[in-house]
């Protein structure tokens, strides 16, 4: 894989994604490759015996194509790109990765990024996500790859760290302890159930099963890991990997949230029949949350008086839990 302009090199991608994904746009944007082959499940036999003539292999998911890539490495002596490019920053160290082991110079492909997040997140707008907390769960790739970019590129700050991968923990462990995070290693949906209920995040990135775990807890959520549903494999060209894969997570993770517009709406229409607090969301009428058990008091519980529990509605409630917290 090489850069515009310069000589042109072999790469072989032993690689399957569980979120959509088109290679030659997402990842192989300005750079020129020959003799690309995307190995999938299925794929036809002469693609498997031509593997030993790329210069080099791309690990775009390391849960399915690691094992694949170390045995080409040890036994033809391929090196690998191991750099995932999820978000902007990825994405620069996956095109200087590809540069530094060919020989070639990365800039005119650097230079020419179709990236516009990093200017949204400069913008004026981007007060409104500062400081958004976030809980993160998924398979190992995804999750750790969604903290960087969260933390680095958004500026939310990421509260909770998980996988269900079990053999991947090492990497998920390295990223939360860079966060200071404990991670939540499990396959358990109770487990990571009682994590989000108790984090009370502004946004939760996650599995099919995190997001309908948000969906009770009236949190927003985006699916960023299989497991998925049809409803997250989008009709139009929606990349995840490379700099038009890092617009596309800026949208997605950043319309669930509420913005400071939609603050002072929720406080103007607070009395209002549709959206009061019992009223709950109003398009999700059939799966509204049952009403909270109420534990029995602790010697150190705080005890809220009616007055106290009143004033308590005044704070916008997905930032209710927060405030009930530092009281």
């Amino acid at each position: 894989a090489v850069g515009r302009g310069c000589r042109m090199g072999r790469a072989a991608i032993p690689a399957w994604l569980p979120i959509k994904f088109d290679a030659d746009k997402a990842v192989a944007q300005g750079l020129v490759v020959h003799g690309w082959h995307v190995v999938q499940p299925r794929c036809d036999v002469g693609v498997g015996a031509r593997l030993a003539d790329a210069d080099f292999n791309v690990v775009l998911y390391p849960e399915i194509a690691d094992v694949a890539a170390r045995w080409l490495e040890r036994t033809h002596g391929q090196k690998m790109i191991r750099t995932v490019p999820i978000g902007q920053n990825a994405t620069k160290d996956f095109i200087n990765e590809i540069a530094a082991l060919t020989g070639i110079d990365p800039t005119p492909v650097l230079n020419d990024a179709n990236a516009r997040l990093p200017w949204w997140s400069r913008s004026v707008d981007s007060n409104y996500l500062t400081g958004k907390r976030v809980f993160i769960f998924g398979d190992a790739t995804h999750a750790v790859a969604a903290a960087r970019v969260a933390s680095e590129e958004l500026g939310f700050e990421v509260v909770g760290l998980g996988t269900y991968a079990r053999e991947f923990a090492r990497d998920v462990r390295a990223a939360a302890e860079k966060l200071g995070l404990t991670p939540l290693i499990t396959d358990d949906y109770l487990e990571v159930e009682k994590a989000i209920a108790e984090l009370q995040p502004e946004l939760v990135l996650g599995t099919q099963m995190e997001r309908h775990i948000a969906k009770r807890l009236g949190i927003g959520c985006a699916v960023i890991s299989a497991p998925a549903h049809v409803q997250d494999y989008p009709a139009r060209f929606s990349p995840q990997m490379g700099f038009e894969g890092a617009n596309v997570l800026f949208d997605t993770w950043v319309h669930p949230l509420v913005m400071g517009l939609e603050e002072h709406l929720l406080a103007m229409f607070r009395e209002d029949f549709e959206f009061n607090d019992a009223a709950g969301a109003s398009h999700l009428a059939a799966h509204l949350p049952a009403p909270p058990q109420t534990a029995a008091p602790t010697p150190n519980d705080i005890a809220w008086s009616k007055e106290a529990e009143a004033e308590l509605t005044k704070i916008p409630f997905f930032v209710r839990g927060k405030a009930r917290r530092n009281a």
